[in-house]
């Protein structure tokens, strides 16, 4: 019988980490300050010095992060406003655009790495156009200086989605240095993952990430008091908790992320050459590996066969968000962003994690190349 191979493998699976928890959940529960304590506040400080950045704010999720950016960049309902980003992302992105009072604006990827294409970008832009909003797909890092130049012409701001993107950077830089907002989820299955739902807005502005603390708690300034706009999107305590003892290994499993990213590479270039597409790696990017994904015009009988060996796979996404029952009212058709639907017919996401063995990657690789083989 062969041994199941998951798709992923949780930090919370591992026996070492266990001991850790449990010591750091107790410290939380014996203060019993559950919302916006001394957790949120000392991971806040910790996760904005990794991303390079000076402040970090802890919300609810991923998306709720990008609506609060959108909405301290002056998004409003009933304003006409428009929103650029990728129709190749999870459906949330869109959601916070709508959330926010805009009108999600889709435009086509690059055919080659499957992100948002600034030439494709400056076709869609209006005089409605607020904000543009890169997704950086599977850890890799969209063209920032080409979206800022633009940006900048039609003078419009551009929102970081990053939920993918934890320990990414651009040119060398930093992303926080090449926008206002850096939009994170902590999503269990992320590069850094809690044990539930979380997210933060990253910046390098104090009056934005005094805003941001202000409109995730209603509005108040450390009162009873509603001095602005806002919601209730607060990281809490035992999420923070956790995240803290993920964050002191997150440099140490990207790192493994990228060597199976690239043992993947050589095995499956040297036994499926001209059969599969491999990742295409931006040059000024820096990839922190969410994902390894490949291509190819057989991926729904390439997954059959490697589910039969017990192999799980992933797919990301697909379906193209404009094609999405949720946004038919966009006016969308098919074939109005051929990159983007060619690409969520042939995606296929590999397994890829810190906890995979390089054994198990070998394992993959070669029951890709016997499908290829036999096919």
């Amino acid at each position: 019988m062969r041994t199941r191979l998951p798709f992923l493998k949780l930090p919370a699976s591992q026996p070492s980490l266990r001991r850790i928890y449990q010591q750091r959940i107790q410290k939380v529960l014996t203060r019993s300050r559950f919302i916006l304590g001394e957790e949120v506040a000392r991971f806040e400080a910790q996760f904005a010095a990794f991303c390079g950045a000076r402040f970090s704010v802890g919300v609810g999720n991923g998306t709720e992060a990008l609506l609060i950016a959108l909405r301290l960049s002056g998004i409003r309902p009933g304003l006409g406003q428009e929103v650029i980003t990728t129709p190749l992302t999870a459906s949330f992105t869109a959601h916070a655009i709508v959330a926010a009072g805009a009108r999600p604006v889709f435009a086509d990827i690059d055919p080659e790495t499957l992100l948002l294409n600034p030439t494709a970008v400056s076709q869609r832009v209006t005089p409605r156009t607020a904000a543009i909003l890169p997704v950086h797909l599977y850890g890799q890092c969209c063209d920032l200086a080409a979206l800022r130049r633009l940006a900048r012409q039609c003078k419009c701001v551009v929102i970081q989605d990053a939920a993918q993107a934890h320990g990414t950077e651009f040119q060398g830089q930093p992303l926080a240095h090449f926008s206002d907002w850096v939009a994170y989820s902590f999503y269990p299955t992320k590069n850094l993952g809690a044990v539930g739902d979380g997210g933060a807005l990253v910046t390098n502005r104090s009056e934005l990430a005094e805003a941001a603390r202000q409109f995730r708690d209603g509005g108040r300034n450390r009162d009873h008091v509603a001095h602005r706009e806002g919601i209730n999107s607060r990281l809490d305590e035992l999420q923070a908790a956790v995240l803290r003892i993920h964050l002191r290994s997150l440099k140490r499993w990207n790192r493994r992320r990228e060597q199976l990213a690239k043992l993947y590479d050589t095995l499956l270039g040297e036994t499926c050459q001209g059969r599969i597409q491999l990742p295409s790696h931006p040059p000024d990017s820096h990839s922190s590996h969410h994902l390894y994904v490949i291509r190819t015009r057989k991926r729904d009988a390439l997954r059959d066969f490697l589910s039969r060996r017990g192999i799980e796979t992933a797919v990301h996404y697909e379906q193209p968000l404009h094609l999405q029952p949720a946004f038919r009212w966009l006016a969308y058709r098919r074939g109005d962003f051929p990159n983007a639907e060619r690409a969520a017919r042939e995606v296929c996401s590999l397994p890829l994690h810190p906890f995979l063995s390089v054994e198990e990657v070998r394992r993959v690789a070669a029951e890709v190349a016997r499908f290829f083989k036999n096919t």
